[in-house]
């Protein structure tokens, strides 16, 4: 039935979510969690990038609540992040403030062209293996992350992360409606201040801002000058936020078995980072382990918990700045170090899967894990596991091309049917396959069963022709499909020198 007053017409529109309270619990709960475990991430990553701790902040506001509106996936967090840190430090170490900012804004500019001419369709390139390394990289880099908050500290530091880790484990056992992670927070700092346990907090990594940010522009110079020095790090920065946003959209599409549009997600980290440059914020993309608690420890799953992380986040700095202080570190270092076992996939390395398992698959997960981890950058890490992924793919593929032979009884004819993908791996082997001198004078190379994909495989019928053509033989190439005929009259002859 069609409804028919305007209110019931809204109403219709409406997502079912937004009648139900237990989903704004969730949704709540969620961002506020987040908030809570921003905070210190943001500032670390300031100190990262060499800059105050309140442009860390304050872009992990402006990031998730803009990306909450124009992002293309729901529930997943965006902030100030690591890999973004890494790549624009030298900029504000070198030149300043003023160009990280620039920095920011153009590869907003960047990201926006990208997702506008289709990058995010690359994803589609990218491995399970390749993805599970990045999963598996991510939790140890996660806590890795960690690592320097248990070095060197006060001996209450390791009960209260234990502490922090049993509520964490058996608390959701009672009860699911609070977060286990915020319920270990807030019981952690209520036992540090009022016992008065001298352990380092979320106060000792810097000051929290005390007001909201301002619009304005980068205080740099607008010359052609200034492009060129900004434009590589710009370009770097877009292609690292581009592929960690697209790789955690793909893993969250995974854990709730919903779709995501890649090209809106692309484009509003775009539009993400123009914001947070305008605003004075150092700029990021989407945040792997802060989505884990989002998606997976908390069970949010619309934009509100995204928006109200952010929103939080401002909150609990401004107005609650100084409670926010006295969180003891050890409390967000045991959420962390949860958020890491939870992220890894503890069934890829089982015994039983890797027994199962292709050898080149496990090099390539492999390969991925160690890339990530020796360069803390997770562009790199996919980028290698795919070239891996796509060597390993090559060489298995190269052996399938095979060729039979057949002479006709009365002599005068062989028949070699090839079967198989024709490309640059598997053609190279085929012109050996071939008795130029002992053949009779009719060769006919069959390729009804074979494709032909690239200029190489061309080249190497062309050679074949050429050497049966020196000892006066005549050869036909017949069955080709339509695409591999267009291919090789293309091609074919055009190629001298090539093979």
């Amino acid at each position: 039935m069609t409804p028919t007053t305007p209110a019931a017409r809204l109403r219709a529109l409406k997502p079912d979510w937004l009648n139900d309270p237990k989903v704004w619990r969730t949704e709540i709960l969620a961002g506020l969690v987040v908030a809570l475990a921003l905070i210190p991430e943001a500032i670390s990553f300031s100190i990262i990038a060499g800059v105050d701790p309140a442009i860390g902040l304050f872009a992990s506001f402006t990031m998730a609540v803009t990306i909450s509106i124009v992002g293309g996936r729901r529930a997943m967090i965006s902030a100030a992040t690591g890999a973004v840190a890494l790549v624009i430090a030298p900029m504000n170490r070198e030149h300043g403030l003023g160009y990280l900012i620039a920095t920011v804004i153009l590869a907003g500019v960047f990201q926006i062209v990208l997702g506008a001419v289709g990058v995010a369709k690359l994803m589609r390139f990218v491995p399970r293996s390749v993805m599970t390394g990045f999963v598996n990289a991510l939790a140890v880099m996660i806590f890795m992350a960690q690592v320097p908050e248990m070095h060197d500290v006060p001996w209450p530091v390791y009960p209260l992360i234990v502490g922090g880790l049993a509520l964490m484990v058996f608390f959701p056992k009672v009860t699911r409606v609070v977060p286990a992670p915020l319920v270990s927070i807030v019981i952690l700092t209520v036992i540090t201040v009022a016992a008065g346990i001298a352990v380092p907090t979320v106060g000792d990594k810097g000051e929290l801002p005390s007001s909201l940010p301002v619009p304005g522009l980068p205080d740099v110079p607008f010359t052609l000058d200034t492009l060129t020095t900004v434009a590589p790090y710009a370009l770097a920065m877009a292609l690292v936020g581009l592929m960690e946003s697209l790789m955690t959209a793909r893993l969250v599409d995974d854990i709730t078995d919903t779709h995501s549009s890649k090209t809106r997600e692309s484009i509003g980290q775009g539009v993400a980072n123009i914001v947070t440059g305008f605003f004075g914020g150092m700029g990021g993309c989407a945040m792997i382990g802060q989505t884990m608690i989002n998606v997976k420890v908390s069970g949010a799953r619309t934009r509100v918990s995204t928006f109200l992380a952010g929103s939080f986040l401002m909150v609990l700095c401004i107005v609650f700045g100084p409670v926010v202080s006295d969180i003891p570190m050890a409390a967000l270092v045991a959420v962390m170090v949860m958020v890491a076992f939870g992220t890894f996939d503890w069934h890829s390395v089982a015994p039983k899967t890797l027994k199962r398992m292709p050898a080149g698959e496990i090099a390539v997960m492999i390969i991925t894990v160690i890339v990530v981890v020796a360069t803390d950058n997770l562009a790199i890490g996919v980028v290698v596991g795919t070239v891996t992924a796509m060597v390993v793919f090559a060489r298995r593929v190269a052996h399938l091309a095979q060729v039979t032979a057949v002479t006709d009884p009365d002599g005068t004819t062989v028949v070699y049917r090839v079967t198989g993908e024709l490309f640059f791996a598997s053609s190279n082997d085929l012109v050996g396959q071939f008795d130029y001198a002992g053949d009779p004078d009719r060769v006919v190379i069959d390729l009804s069963a074979a494709h032909i994909w690239d200029a190489s495989s061309v080249a190497a019928l062309d050679a074949i022709e050429t050497k049966y053509g020196q000892r006066g033989k005549s050869v036909e190439i017949t069955g080709l499909n339509t695409p591999s005929a267009d291919l090789h009259g293309r091609l074919t002859g055009e190629l001298t020198g090539s093979h």
